[in-house]
């Protein structure tokens, strides 16, 4: 027997429950703008409605296979909306979403890589928010984020070129021509002629004043070894220009990051008065296998050697060529080197004899830095018992390339003499730090020295080819890099291993020193001798007119 509350077969449903039939299934896509606000949208976001057809009546069905509902599922199917990409902006739109672009936050030193996935191909530039995002296509992370916190505007760091997501149309408009010009600063031959013959004041965004090539440089942690070098080299002429105006687009990343760098120190359009050099420190860490990185410190002269044979190699210098390349033209020079061998004998008494070989043999060397020793600093305090620093003079541990001075290397007795033509630029490493099996030591004699008319002849050996005998050759001092130690937390003589490094820069332009120490720049006075500090590098530049002395 039946169950008398089940309705029979052949009774309606709305019949039983008093109610209508469901409504035919349709797309909701017709309703995504009314769901969302559309309705405010302008009309090139709206979107092409789709017809569905409605399915047929519940009573309705197909009798082919038992009664079942084939074909009203398959009318189910939801249609996929194409996605639609615009090639330019609708007219009266074309600065739609600019206004919500933040120039005080974008920071374009730091590595260009995707703020989701890590990888740095195909890099765009959030305008709004500053975060990097791979590609700009429909499946792309920049894609997704313009969806989800509505921030529309973007930049390709490769390209400059600025497009709106998720339309994907290019904006070409000129008020975003300081972006570029921060992103990727260019300059004309005759911009970078003037940038030492008058000095220029820039303003950053919140109004603070700069002066274009004497900016700050971020010390992300114990980077401040990098930095110096980095200062030293943008200010010297011939390397500064060359890396400013020459296209290394199809260079190595070590030639590339470089030249970024140094057109950002001296760029007169900024957004903030320093520069970070995360970016470059990051190519530089890879390529030393971690040797040189942002988190520890190193040598700045271990740096800039490795750092000038690696740029010799990636600018595509020879290692038997000279002057192959540019770092070889500005840096690169011949030094002569005796070398006697020293025997020990013993005589009659058995008493040790040293005897000096009769043959000298000479070789001629290639370099691009001169290493100065120090005399040995005394142990003991002086009769007044005070621990007084020793000075030297420049030109007293310049006589180690006389030709004249000895020096002893283990069993060989060497001279050193400099060789026609000497290199426009010298590099003078001055070495206070040695390290013995117990422990590392430093010799805090400070070299006294004039930042100009640095006579180089009495260590040059004569050669009436390329110089006139009697004559002097003139260098004068462009960068100054200093040593400062810094006492560990105890305050004890254990604890003094630190180290910090501040570099002095000339300002051609206005005839002073700047000092600049991590983001920290200041005009140094003229009544302070730059010698008063642990020099330990410097760059001196040849004068071109011999004839004319500076005052």
């Amino acid at each position: 027997m039946g169950n008398p509350h089940k309705r029979q077969a052949t009774d309606a449903l709305e019949d039983i429950a008093g109610t209508d039939s469901p409504a035919s299934k349709k797309s909701r896509i017709e309703n995504f703008h009314e769901l969302h606000n559309g309705s405010e949208l302008p009309a090139r976001m709206a979107q092409t409605k789709l017809e569905v057809p409605p399915l047929p009546p519940p009573e309705v069905k197909d009798e082919n296979e038992d009664g079942s509902d084939q074909e009203a599922e398959e009318n189910v199917k939801v249609a996929k909306v194409a996605i639609v990409r615009q090639t330019a902006p609708v007219e009266g739109y074309d600065d739609l979403y600019l206004d919500t672009i933040n120039r005080s936050i974008l920071d374009f030193d730091f590595e260009k890589l995707c703020s989701i996935s890590l990888t740095n191909i195909n890099i765009y530039a959030c305008l709004v928010c500053g975060k990097y995002f791979q590609g700009r296509g429909p499946k792309s992370h920049a894609y997704f984020h313009a969806l989800e916190v509505n921030h529309h505007v973007y930049i390709n760091m490769q390209t400059q070129r600025v497009y709106v997501l998720p339309e994907g149309y290019e904006v070409k408009n000129k008020s975003l021509e300081d972006i570029k010009f921060v992103s990727d600063p260019t300059y004309t031959k005759e911009q970078v002629v003037a940038m030492d013959r008058q000095r220029q004041s820039a303003w950053t965004l919140d109004g603070k004043e700069y002066t274009p090539g004497f900016v700050g440089m971020n010390n992300i942690k114990e980077n401040d070894y990098f930095n110096v070098v980095l200062q030293a080299l943008s200010h010297i002429p011939p390397l500064r220009n060359y890396l400013m105006l020459e296209d290394f687009s199809q260079k190595p990343e070590l030639v590339k990051r470089l030249s970024i760098l140094v057109r950002k120190i001296w760029n007169p359009r900024a957004f903030k008065s320093h520069v970070s050099p995360h970016e470059l420190l990051q190519e530089i860490s890879l390529r030393s296998a971690k040797k040189f990185t942002l988190t520890n410190q190193s040598d700045p002269v271990e740096f800039l050697s490795w750092y000038l044979n690696n740029l010799h190699l990636a600018l595509g210098g020879s290692k038997t060529k000279p002057g192959s390349s540019m770092i070889q033209q500005v840096f690169q020079g011949r030094l002569k080197v005796e070398s006697q061998a020293i025997t020990a004998k013993a005589d009659a008494g058995d008493r040790l004899r040293f005897e000096e070989a009769a043959e000298v043999k000479t070789d001629v060397n290639r370099f691009l830095m001169l290493t100065l020793d120090l005399p040995s600093a005394p142990l003991f305090q002086d009769e007044l018992e005070k621990n007084n620093i020793p000075q030297v003079p420049l030109t007293g541990i310049l006589s180690k390339y006389n030709g004249l001075t000895p020096q002893e290397h283990l069993n060989t007795r060497k001279r050193y003499r400099l060789l026609h033509p000497l290199p426009p630029y010298l590099l003078f490493h001055i070495k206070r730090f040695s390290k013995n099996k117990f422990v590392s030591e430093r010799n805090p004699t400070i070299v006294t020295f004039d930042a100009r008319n640095l006579d180089m002849a009495p260590y040059v050996e004569p050669n009436p080819k390329y110089h006139s005998g009697g004559e002097p050759i003139w260098y004068d001092l462009i960068a100054n890099i200093v040593h400062e130690a810094v006492r560990g937390k105890d305050d004890t003589v254990e604890g003094e291993d630190g180290k910090e490094w501040k570099v002095q820069v000339k300002d051609r332009a206005n005839d002073s020193w700047v000092q600049i120490q991590d983001l920290f720049v200041e005009t140094v006075r003229k009544e302070k001798p730059l010698y008063l500090g642990e020099t330990y590098l410097q760059v001196w530049e040849r004068r071109r007119d011999t004839k004319k002395i500076a005052r």
